[in-house]
């Protein structure tokens, strides 16, 4: 997926890449090799002619009259393809210094190195009043090199007619860095983005032992770990582009935020994503023949360019602590406003009523699952689900959990008899029946599909033997959902059925408490001995099981974007106070890392409120949020120091709990190491 999520910007990305492919950038990289005076003219007006770099400037002034993000659209897709020469100087010029010369190329000496010297035609700079002006080529002297960045380059500029400069109003140091930072991390995300198809592509055909390379697991999983890290890096991309204000107006809290979380994670990320490029590749790729590292190049400067990724770090860290966070707005173009007021009200009506009253209130509303079809939802669209989550957020409301319901009851209504959906659905959203999920067993795991417990067919039902294991609620649970063989010779994706088991009042069902690595037990194993399940219970077909047991409902629930940091990034904020400056860096890498993770969940959301299916970002955000979790949660005792070593406060306690908490998370709902296997082969399209 690129930086753009509507359907214009998909179609923008694809046309400019199809024009960048036509202008051959890598092989003019390529021959233009060891010429330090290297313009690139040709492809520069190219670029003039199609109005790229001043998308985003005003039709008036001569512009495109495009926003920030069309023109990050636009850069992403020339990084794709490795269009040389000046684009990035112009692009930045276009937004910070107004009324450019016509055919103007600027280059920015944002540091003592300038960029696109040999293509200059005016140079913005510092001045001796501190600000900044835009030179003339002939008031400057100025020299340029081959640097690391064949694509581009960078040389040294001295003024040599002050008076020629003309002072360029309310610019500054800061405001022209994020607006590097923000063009720059377009760039970045087209680098990654080409890395990444080109290592999936080789996966793909290339043939090692008599099979695709792509069909090893430790190859599969660097892809995967690339699709990670490339949805990070367009995530933080698009983000700093969407808050990126014209000069003067705009949150400039907000886009100093976006723009130090980009600086964290997009610029490192892509130099890793090229890295990981060429080890998928091996030896071809290690070539100065093959393009890959033409791109690693490009990743390298670019990340030189902006600088570290600490200080970012340690920048949203003080941030954070003053109480900044990320606050994202999603523009519904008016679709709100015929359901608005309705749902306002409705939403006030519960937060009037009693606690105690609230849950039935949700339920006869059908706002506990709006997504559900009716009588028990509303068959609500993506609009209406985030309107609904927007006017509850605004009243201090929140839904209740419904639990493992959340998986029994769809199941029930997809799949289940007129009998099962009248006896189950409604108590359990009341909470008047509680479920737990007997699926895992002690030799599955995560292969559900190699399960062992037996339903052998009996008169008037099933009886059930066998071990379940981390069952949570079982020892309170009414109810079980359970998974057990009815045919041991079908395929063993097959054969398999799907039960209702009343855990309160059928002989022969042992629950016993699992003690976890915390202390506590949250989990239990559940023996089945020839426990009686009668045929009114089984739901769906026999042999059927294994499809309900992937069962959503097709009106998928639309969660309202945010931007919340997770649990335990939020603690560390708290102990920032007394942190290091080591610590503060760790700190504002998980603010960063916790801030991406959220993005991805705004920009699933976009695609839902666009109609459009679902895009990687959801795979990913379960991979990248397991990890942020149970790094923040490491971190957090880490920041407690030897405090941790002794019978400490109730706090300390406390965060050493979530960190041995966190470590389930990695293996719970599917292992890491299995969702890797399942975005490379379903994803990235990697054999099996």
């Amino acid at each position: 997926m690129s930086i753009g999520i509507s359907d214009e910007h998909v179609e923008l990305a694809a046309s400019l890449r199809k024009w960048a492919a036509d202008l051959q950038g890598r092989e003019l990289t390529r021959a233009a090799e060891t010429e330090a005076d290297a313009g690139f003219g040709d492809v520069w007006a190219a670029a003039q002619e199609m109005g790229i770099a001043t998308i985003a400037v005003p039709e008036a002034a001569g512009g495109g009259g495009g926003t920030v993000v069309d023109l990050a659209v636009a850069l992403e897709a020339c990084a794709h393809e490795l269009v040389p020469g000046p684009l990035l100087g112009p692009a930045v010029a276009s937004l910070v210094v107004p009324d450019l010369p016509e055919d103007a190329v600027v280059a920015v000496g944002l540091t003592d190195v300038v960029w696109d010297v040999p293509s200059a035609t005016h140079f913005l700079l510092t001045d001796p009043s501190g600000g900044w002006s835009l030179y003339p080529r002939d008031a400057v002297e100025a020299s340029s090199s081959v640097g690391l960045d064949l694509s581009r380059r960078y040389g040294s500029v001295r003024v040599v007619e002050r008076s020629a400069g003309v002072a360029v109003p309310d610019l500054t140091d800061a405001l022209l860095r994020r607006t590097t930072v923000t063009l720059a991390a377009a760039e970045a995300a087209g680098v990654a983005r080409w890395c990444l198809a080109t290592a999936v592509e080789y996966a793909k055909v290339r043939e090692q032992f008599g099979q695709k390379i792509g069909a090893f697991q430790a190859v599969k999983h660097l892809c995967a770990e690339m699709l990670e890290t490339a949805e990070a890096v367009t995530a933080a991309a698009w983000d700093v582009a969407c808050v990126c204000p014209r000069v003067g107006a705009g949150d400039d809290e907000q886009w100093e935020f976006a723009a130090d979380v980009a600086v964290a994670i997009v610029f490192d990320g892509a130099v890793e994503v090229a890295k990981s490029c060429i080890q998928v590749l091996g030896g071809i790729g290690f070539t100065f023949e093959h393009d890959a590292h033409l791109y690693l190049r490009r990743a390298l400067g670019l990340r030189a360019l902006v600088g570290g990724s600490d200080a970012a770090a340690e920048r949203l860290t003080t941030a954070a602590v003053s109480g900044t966070r990320r606050r994202v707005q999603l523009d519904l173009d008016g679709r709100d406003e015929p359901i608005r007021d309705e749902i306002r009200a409705t939403v006030e009506r519960i937060a009037a009523l009693p606690v105690e009253e609230r849950r039935a209130a949700f339920v006869e509303t059908g706002y506990l699952t709006p997504h559900w079809p009716t009588p028990y939802g509303l068959g609500a669209d993506a609009v209406t689900q985030v309107v609904m989550d927007q006017e509850l957020a605004r009243a201090e409301l929140t839904r209740p959990d419904i639990v493992i319901a959340g998986w029994a009851v769809p199941t029930i209504l997809e799949h289940g008899t007129d009998e099962q959906r009248e006896r189950f659905v409604r108590p359990s959203l009341l909470a008047d029946i509680t479920w737990c999920q007997l699926f895992s067993e002690p030799g599955a795991g995560s292969d559900l599909a190699s399960l062992r417990t037996k339903a052998t067919q009996v008169d008037g039902g099933w009886r059930l033997s066998g071990q379940k294991v981390w069952n949570s609620v079982a020892e309170r649970a009414d109810w079980g959902i359970c998974l057990a063989r009815t045919n041991p010779d079908a395929p063993k994706h097959k054969g398999i059925s799907y039960f209702l088991v009343d855990m309160k009042n059928s002989p022969g069902i042992d629950v016993r408490p699992l003690r976890e690595i915390t202390g506590k037990a949250l989990f239990n194993e559940v023996f089945l001995d020839d426990v009686f399940v009668p045929d009114d219970m089984l739901v769906g077909e026999v042999d059927d099981g294994w499809k309900l047991a992937r069962t959503t409902l097709a009106n998928e629930r639309v969660a309202m974007a945010t931007a919340r940091l997770s649990k335990s990034t939020e603690r560390a904020i708290e102990l920032a106070a007394d942190a290091t400056v080591a610590q503060r860096v760790a700190i504002g890498h998980s603010i960063a890392l916790a801030t991406v993770c959220a993005l991805l969940g705004v920009r699933g959301t976009m695609r839902s409120l666009a109609g459009q299916g679902p895009g990687a970002e959801s795979s990913v955000a379960k991979l990248l949020g397991v990890r942020n979790r149970q790094d923040g949660a490491e971190l957090v005792v880490s920041l407690h120091g030897d405090a941790v070593l002794v019978d400490a406060s109730d706090d300390v306690r406390a965060d050493v709990w979530e960190m041995l908490n966190t470590r389930c998370l990695s293996i719970a709902g599917g292992t890491t190491q299995i969702l890797r296997n399942v975005a490379g082969e379903r994803i990235l399209g990697l054999p099996r």
